[in-house]
């Protein structure tokens, strides 16, 4: 089959299933144009809880997945690329974290989406790139360990007086923006509004006009009356922007990066994993349910 075949018959075997197609906005254009919903985290794990469809497919990376099977337990969740992991999630552990809440036994758990769903059931609350400050300034509690990025956690941080303990994790793809590509870019592009992600590094989010998650960066990009915008994220994050704002211009903040996991996942996959129902989701009911609860939390302070 040549791509506009395969699109066809990932239309049909979609309805042919009651499947829903959830893409992360990091994705492929090709994958990003077969959503039935596109967006970040926090907007596609609402959408997870909601759904009616029997099957969700989810062009993601794993954690995104196991997200949507805790929050739809009874639904059949597919990854479409087995593959596709994000590094940052693997970098805090289930062991590391329960000795670090040893150390702290007064503080609160608040980690980000990006993990494992072992480490999200060792969680009092769960929290996205959109809605962490405000779950950090509701919890009561005054001492928080905020889990697995610090750069998320250092973004925070300028929002509250409480005490965060930071754990060393971090985003591969938004720490490689530097302070430097921002003074080269706003040279180059003098009237660009330049929008970072919070994952960037303290320094770069310094530089930055505004900071905003990726569903934030589609809104303001919007509304403002700016024409030219350096964005500071993964690049597929472009492909989005100039899709909703097609009369404005988007450059990547620097040289364009790319997420290695978020780009595994092709047409064929989707294709072979909604034919033959492949690469499902199955974790055990204990982390599931322990997991839920950190994840239903979130989408209270949302």
């Amino acid at each position: 089959m040549d791509n506009q075949q395969m699109i066809q018959e990932i239309l049909r075997l979609k309805k042919e299933k009651n499947a829903v197609i959830l893409v992360h906005n990091y994705q492929r254009k090709e994958i990003q144009d077969l959503a039935d919903h596109l967006g970040d985290s926090l907007g596609l794990s609402r959408i997870a809880s909601k759904t009616e469809a029997d099957v969700i497919i989810f062009c993601g990376v794993k954690f995104m997945a196991e997200t949507a099977k805790i929050l739809s337990p009874d639904k059949k969740v597919l990854l479409p690329q087995q593959a596709a992991g994000c590094p940052m999630a693997e970098m805090a552990g289930v062991q590391d974290l329960k000795a670090l809440k040893n150390q702290h036994q007064d503080a609160m758990v608040i980690t980000y989406v990006n993990s494992t769903a072992e480490v999200k059931a060792e969680t009092d609350v769960c929290c996205t790139s959109a809605n962490a400050v405000t779950v950090v300034k509701n919890v009561k509690a005054d001492k928080i360990i905020f889990a697995p990025d610090k750069n998320l956690a250092a973004y925070v941080q300028r929002f509250t007086e409480k005490e965060i303990i930071p754990w060393d994790g971090y985003c591969y793809v938004h720490e490689k923006f530097t302070p430097e590509e921002i003074t080269k870019a706003k040279a180059a592009y003098p009237n660009a509004v330049v929008i970072v992600h919070p994952e960037c590094p303290p320094d770069v989010i310094d530089m930055a006009d505004e900071v905003f998650s990726t569903s934030g960066m589609v809104t303001f990009t919007r509304q403002n009356e700016a024409s030219e915008f350096l964005v500071g994220t993964e690049e597929g994050m472009l492909y989005r922007l100039k899709k909703e704002s097609p009369e404005k211009t988007f450059f990547s903040l620097g040289t364009a990066k790319m997420c290695r996991g978020m780009k595994m996942t092709h047409l064929e996959d989707l294709y072979q994993s909604l034919l033959k129902e492949q690469f499902e989701i199955t974790l055990p009911e204990d982390i599931m349910t322990r997991a839920r609860g950190a994840l239903e939390r979130m989408l209270y302070y949302v």
